[in-house]
């Protein structure tokens, strides 16, 4: 049985060890955890044009992390200083994989900047900057609770895990459509789904891929994914 092909939008990156030039890449762990789930990684060009048209031939789709949103992708007026990484190209084409992907149902998994995109297309905005060290979640691994019955509590197998965090934006008003299915303590959104969604959805604002080699909740969300692209194949 081939594996289900999994499209992963590259980040634009200026700078690289290995490379001579800027480059377009994705995670290594990301990509790993895909491919240990059974699914075939393919990064794919942000690019504009026929973003719709591109996605058809995918069985599943990963939107990864990265730099920010453009604040005035989501109303904004100004800008934070804490704002970083920001490329215009980048946003126009996540945004409209975010569109696609649930206007065509294909299984989606958002990660990090991922579920802030997803957010963002479906109306919502974002808390620019969440504060200093005490505030943000850089370099730290926090519990989350998430809800019963959700699409994430069913890949994750608990109400509880270990997230891996690297943000110091976090959701502010909810896209429409949009339900809350894992918090921090301190409040912040850390999973999002779509009731009613065409295709399966989840999103969540930590990183799984950190820990997923190690920890089977992590990777199970990314099994989750390969599985329910499998199945609309």
């Amino acid at each position: 049985m081939t594996r289900p092909l999994i499209a992963v939008p590259a980040r634009f990156s200026a700078t690289t060890s290995a490379l001579r030039y800027a480059a377009e890449v994705n995670a290594r762990a990301l990509i790993e955890a895909v491919w240990r789930a059974g699914g075939e990684p393919a990064g794919i060009h942000p690019a504009a044009g026929d973003v719709a048209g591109r996605l058809t031939r995918f069985d599943g789709i990963l939107l990864p992390g990265g730099g920010d949103l453009a604040p005035h992708r989501y109303g904004a007026a100004d800008t934070h200083a804490a704002v970083y990484d920001v490329d215009d190209l980048q946003d126009t084409f996540d945004l409209e994989v975010a569109r696609r992907a649930l206007d065509l149902g294909i299984p989606l998994l958002a990660v990090c900047r991922g579920l802030q995109t997803v957010n963002v297309a479906l109306g919502g905005t974002l808390e620019q900057d969440m504060g200093g060290p005490e505030r943000e979640h850089r370099h730290l691994v926090h519990p989350v609770a998430v809800e019963r019955g959700t699409l994430l509590e069913r890949a994750l197998g608990a109400e509880k895990a270990e997230a891996s965090c690297y943000h110091h934006q976090r959701v502010d008003r909810l896209g429409s459509g949009l339900t809350i299915t894992a918090r921090a303590a301190d409040g912040t959104v850390e999973g999002l789904e779509l009731p009613g969604a065409q295709g399966w959805f989840t999103a969540v604002q930590w990183h799984p891929e950190d820990t997923a080699d190690r920890d089977p909740a992590q990777q199970a969300l990314f099994d989750a994914l390969v599985v329910a692209a499998r199945e609309r194949r």
